[in-house]
């Protein structure tokens, strides 16, 4: 039918007693899990006794899978005139600085003045369609209030490339993040799995392994300021509010970050008086294999005003001048 796509894979053998959304989710990294789901409930997912419906269905291992994508339907989102920072651009993709306080992409409370509906409107609608209508070429996100690099697929092949890079944790993802307080010692690896908190469905929580999804986050200081340390965190992993989990787990949440940590007297002030009132933290490197030149690109963004500002309040010196660089 139309342009509907025939995926025919083996579910790998350690997948055994998984359930059956997260063994194609783990073989298929270019669809979301809530994507395969529904997927599943609409009667795409077949298995060698027939069409499985269930998503939590317990696997066996080596099971021959076929699924059938239907065709992406047109979007109804709104391209929209909203200015963007394109640090690169070509037929297949393109790499965007993206301001804090900008939404990714349109859900409930957000049906306009994402990031979709700029790139609908920059890229004249010419995007993957594989994250579904609501999330065209979006192939990983950054937080609303999170600045810096984020990665757009024009095409569907570029943004299966693109998404296999990210599941072999391929992908050079490196931000800047001001903490509270100094981490000791001052460069450190954080093990952690991630799941959402059982107490507050907008958290995340560090559950038992196997539980929830692997993570690893390695951190270094930077440099050394007034009650709180900058900080660079690379991920292995890349799960959602990730550092921010992981840097309030060992005692040092991020600067701003009200969700997972306060402010103590002081540093509090400083925010108040500057009015910051968002998770310091910026996408500053982003590097991976282009999808069809395969040669290795990297991008590095600097540290926005406003953090400048803030590194600037906290600095022993005074002066934020040379975190510019």
């Amino acid at each position: 039918m139309g342009d509907e796509k025939s995926i025919d894979l083996v579910l790998p053998a350690d997948a055994r007693g998984w359930r059956l959304d997260r063994a194609l989710a783990s073989a298929l990294p270019q669809h979301s899990r809530e994507r395969l789901k529904a997927l599943i409930g609409g009667g795409r997912v077949t298995g060698p006794a027939g069409v499985l419906w269930d998503p939590a269905l317990k696997v066996k291992g080596g099971e021959a899978i076929a699924i059938v994508i239907p065709a992406p339907r047109p979007s109804h989102t709104q391209a929209q005139d909203i200015p963007l920072t394109i640090v690169f651009e070509d037929d297949h993709l393109l790499v965007v600085d993206k301001p804090a306080g900008l939404v990714v992409h349109p859900a409930a409370g957000n049906f306009d003045g994402t990031l979709v509906n700029a790139l609908l409107h920059h890229c004249a609608g010419r995007l993957s369609g594989i994250g579904g209508v609501a999330r065209p070429g979006i192939v990983h996100r950054i937080d609303k209030d999170t600045s810096g690099l984020l990665l757009v697929a024009k095409t569907d092949p570029a943004h299966e490339h693109l998404s296999r890079q990210f599941a072999a944790h391929s992908v050079d993802r490196r931000y800047r993040a001001v903490v509270i307080g100094q981490p000791v010692p001052p460069a450190g690896r954080i093990e952690g799995a991630l799941a959402r908190s059982s107490t507050n469905r907008q958290k995340m929580a560090i559950v038992p392994e196997g539980r929830g999804k692997h993570a690893v986050t390695h951190y270094r200081t930077v440099a050394a300021l007034a009650g709180a340390t900058l900080v660079e965190c690379r991920l292995e992993t890349g799960r959602t509010h990730q550092i921010r989990v992981h840097m309030a787990s060992i005692g040092h949440a991020l600067v701003g970050d009200a969700t997972y940590g306060k402010a103590p007297g002081n540093l509090a002030v400083s925010l108040r008086e500057l009015g910051f009132a968002r998770q310091a933290l910026h996408a500053a490197t982003l590097g991976f294999e282009h999808p069809v030149r395969k040669e290795k690109l990297s991008f590095e963004s600097a540290l926005p005003a406003d953090i400048v500002e803030l590194i600037g309040r906290l600095s022993p010196s005074g002066s934020g001048d040379r975190q510019r660089e």
